[in-house]
């Protein structure tokens, strides 16, 4: 019998079958592999499969044969486990700056990784409260440039725009291009920022990535290397509460002890804890005094308390009195309403 065109492929299409149906818990026998591949024109007898399977073993593919009535060949073991196939369908399903569409795509190419089996299990959907999808896919094309620049040593050109209240963009700098040199990407409360150098104020900057349009690699070469070089990355990120400036103090807080895992969230694990004798404790750590880190504060009522320093106290109180006085404002309009 003439061999198809399809044999010199036998062995392929043998390694996508056992990959594509077969896993630790789906087998599949000889008889139905060799119909499997018969129904691709491609005739296969019993001693070929062997040889043909023990070459896919020495190729680095796991395949096993399991005795039984049931029993038969199949791959047990892949470059990803099942378990962490889920863990990122969940990330991917979770992340807020990967549209819906984008979500689905890359959840499709995940379950190719894994048997038809359990490529079911790994169409799940994640519900997160609040959870709003990003509206266009630029975060998930303006990271993927940004690395490359980063790669390549060069500058990026891009505009940066904020959104008014008709939710229209509107571009800083009169909408002229900014030039920076690109030298870490950092994710922030769902949020990717750009740290980068701005040679023309000659210091560190960082921009949100999805307010980043039009980026375009430059041939000049990045500038602020050895201003980057002493940063603490890690440092940086978690004394900048959600990326906005401000002044960094070294701040004395006192917790009540319930609080020590919300600390230890913020703050990282190293963090140097005091106990105390009250069912309090404090910690002293360098942040940014900004808004963020008042409002932080504030969310977590009188279960901490800033010590010092005494900027850090009267910055606090200034937040307070801005707060109550717009409630007051705002009573004082509902008053007059119903007057």
């Amino acid at each position: 019998m003439p061999k198809s065109s399809n044999q010199k492929r036998k062995l392929l299409y043998l390694m996508q079958i056992l990959l594509e149906q077969t896993d630790e818990t789906h087998y599949l026998s000889l008889s139905q592999l060799t119909l499997l591949l018969e129904q691709r024109d491609i005739r296969a007898e019993r001693k070929s499969l062997y040889d043909d399977l023990e070459q896919l073993r020495q190729f680095g593919v796991d395949v096993e044969f399991t005795k039984g009535k049931d029993g038969g060949y199949h791959v047990p073991n892949r470059t990803f486990q099942l378990a962490e196939l889920k863990l990122l369908v969940d990330s991917v399903q979770a992340s807020k700056f990967i549209t819906y569409k984008k979500s689905m795509e890359l959840i499709k190419k995940l379950e190719s990784l894994a048997s038809i089996h359990q490529a079911q299990q790994l169409q799940r959907q994640v519900f997160v409260a609040g959870r709003i999808k990003a509206m266009n896919e630029s975060v998930y094309y303006n990271v993927d440039r940004i690395h490359a620049a980063i790669g390549q040593n060069r500058q990026i050109g891009f505009r940066y725009f904020e959104y008014t209240v008709e939710k229209k963009r509107q571009f800083r700098h009169n909408g002229a291009q900014y030039q920076i040199s690109p030298f870490a990407l950092a994710w922030d409360d769902e949020n990717y920022y750009m740290l980068g150098f701005d040679a023309q104020a000659g210091i560190l900057k960082h921009y949100r990535v999805d307010k980043m349009t039009e980026i375009q690699p430059l041939d000049a070469p990045r500038e602020g290397n050895e201003l980057f070089q002493k940063l603490d990355m890690a440092d940086y990120s978690r004394k900048v509460f959600s990326m906005f400036g401000g002044e960094e103090e070294m701040v004395r807080l006192r917790f009540q002890n319930r609080l020590i895992g919300v600390a230890m969230d913020r703050f990282g694990k190293d963090v140097t804890v005091f106990p105390r004798e009250d069912g309090f404790f404090e910690i002293y750590t360098r942040v940014v005094l900004s808004p963020q880190f008042y409002g932080w504060i504030f969310a977590l009522g009188d279960g901490v308390r800033i010590l010092s320093p005494e900027t850090a106290v009267q910055g606090m109180a200034k937040q307070i009195r801005r707060a109550a006085a717009v409630c007051e404002m705002q009573g004082e309009h509902f008053q007059k309403e119903e007057e």
